[in-house]
């Protein structure tokens, strides 16, 4: 688990344990943890939206600030370079700074270029980044569901159990049809990526 510096509705963290994981926090990301309850394992940033933790028991890596990668990033280099691969990865929407959000979606892509697999999540909105296979998605009947390509210009995509099927359609940045709001009708619904990279966001 990444906690990012963006605001986390506490209730996030009843769907998502803490305890269940190894938690990584990057920079600011370490207040919002201490503010919900959660003890984080590693603490990592150039503390330049935060102060340095003085009083917390994990272990801390103070980052330059000039450097190549955000906070988030280097938290996601150290875990990949602890052996685990898959990242849920909060505190990583919204918030005042709109450019960490798209350079979150930057970290998703690798987290997938190099064999892992990430989860973007708040309270109700989930990120998922497919490259040539399925999400199947359960217990979610009702919830919105939007597809972008993401990485390339189009992907080929189709939809099942969704209020608006398509079947091995394109999505082209730019052009129509747009692949917004969505709207999952099945249970178990699945949405297949046959070619290119797609983001898929599901807001519960």
């Amino acid at each position: 688990m990444i906690i990012g510096a963006a605001p986390v509705d506490r209730r996030v963290f009843k769907e998502f344990d803490p305890r269940h994981y190894y938690v990584i926090c990057a920079d600011a990301g370490y207040e919002t943890a201490v503010k919900a309850g959660v003890t984080p394992d590693l603490i990592v940033g150039d503390f330049d939206s935060a102060k340095k933790p003085a009083e917390l028991k994990a272990k801390c890596l103070t980052l330059p600030v000039e450097k190549d990668v955000t906070d988030t990033m280097f938290a996601v280099l150290k875990g990949f370079s602890m052996g685990f691969r898959s990242f849920l990865l909060l505190g990583c929407l919204g918030g005042e700074r709109f450019d960490h959000s798209l350079a979150n979606l930057e970290v998703l892509q690798y987290i997938r270029e190099h064999g892992g697999h990430g989860i973007m999540a708040d309270k109700s909105t989930k990120i998922f980044l497919l490259q040539d296979e399925r999400l199947k998605m359960t217990g979610m009947s009702g919830s919105t569901v939007s597809v972008f390509p993401y990485n390339g210009s189009a992907c080929t995509v189709s939809y099942d159990g969704l209020k608006y099927p398509l079947n091995r359609g394109q999505l082209s940045c730019g052009n129509l049809p747009m692949g917004v709001s969505n709207l999952i009708s099945g249970d178990p619904a699945e949405i297949r990526v046959h070619s290119g990279s797609a983001l898929v966001v599901v807001v519960q």
